[in-house]
């Protein structure tokens, strides 16, 4: 049956195994443990159904009964609303403001490196590395300041900034000694059982 057919019933999400911006989307579901049908995207090989759903053709896509929904941040926004326990977003009104102003830096100032990361000139892939590298040292004590970003409780921030981090290896980047506080907060945030079950195959494979 195809997830057109069937979204009615069943929340239903596509998902490329090694995406970041759907690894972010994955660690919402698996923090407040939705009940929720991944289809893994070859993103060579859309499947029709995606093409159908969405007029941009991006992962993560998610389908709930009759709603359909594309753009990570939308995605976890509405996740953390639609399950509010836990919540991982700020329910005052200017708390929330500034958790996503941080939101909308984090995709600004690191997010925006992943592409030539990924896909770049060798030139580009360097410059990309170091300025990621000298992006995150720069925030160090940040970090430092409380147990997860910004805040003592685990967020929206921590969802997203996590596949970055877990990414560190195969993009490359080794943190310098001096960043010792990312380094502690990667090994807090990477403990946790729903980012461990976020985990697909492929994404192990990159720190093996």
């Amino acid at each position: 049956m195809s997830v057109v057919a069937n979204r009615r019933s069943v929340m239903s999400c596509f998902s490329s195994p090694v995406d970041p911006e759907c690894h972010r989307t994955r660690i919402v579901l698996a923090e407040k443990d939705i009940t929720v049908e991944i289809h893994d995207v070859d993103m060579d090989n859309l499947p029709e159904d995606l093409i159908d759903l969405n007029p941009y053709a991006t992962v993560p896509t998610m389908v709930d009964r009759d709603l359909v929904l594309y753009n990570a941040r939308v995605l976890i926004e509405y996740l953390d609303e639609r399950f509010p326990h836990p919540p991982l977003m700020p329910v005052d009104p200017v708390s929330r403001a500034k958790s996503r102003l941080a939101l909308f830096r984090i995709e600004s100032d690191w997010f925006s490196l992943l592409g030539n990361i990924e896909h770049g000139t060798e030139k580009k892939k360097e410059q990309a590395r170091k300025a990621l590298t000298e992006s995150l040292v720069n925030s160090s004590e940040v970090f430092a300041a409380m147990p997860y970003f910004l805040s003592n409780e685990f967020s929206l921030l921590d969802c997203s900034i996590a596949p970055i981090l877990w990414r560190l290896p195969y993009y490359e980047i080794e943190l310098p000694n001096s960043a010792k506080p990312i380094t502690d907060y990667m090994k807090r945030v990477f403990s946790r059982p729903s980012f461990q079950s976020s985990l697909s195959e492929q994404e192990r494979d990159m720190v093996a």
